[in-house]
């Protein structure tokens, strides 16, 4: 059974940052994509951020230059690292583990970024 967990949100200054963490498990995590995606109230769900197998990545506008994903595949976990956060960065953060017969979402984890 596949399952996916998201760890690392909280509470954040602007200008701070964190690291999120996304744990998989019952799959062979390497071969597969892994992206981010974030949702804030009232908003559609969007994407944040991907790394290919290969650790290719890719960003959205918007995080770009501040958010880096990264992958251990020893250890099958993706991580974002998210820097200079903003306010407008408030949401709840989904790994999502592109499995091609069948994706994997995870519970999400909710960053909020506040003074």
């Amino acid at each position: 059974q596949v399952q996916v967990v998201e760890s690392g949100g909280g509470l954040v200054q602007p200008g701070g940052s964190l690291r999120l963490s996304c744990a998989a498990s019952g799959t062979i995590f390497r071969i597969y994509p892994v992206a981010w995606y974030r949702q804030a109230p009232g908003k559609q769900r969007e994407l944040v951020a991907q790394i290919t197998s290969s650790s290719t990545t890719t960003y959205a506008d918007s995080v770009k230059g501040r958010f880096t994903i990264s992958r251990d595949n020893a250890k099958n976990t993706a991580f974002l690292q998210m820097n200079s956060l903003k306010p407008e960065d408030t949401a709840h953060y989904y790994c999502y583990l592109l499995i091609p017969s069948r994706p994997y979402w995870g519970q999400g984890t909710q960053v909020t970024v506040s003074s």
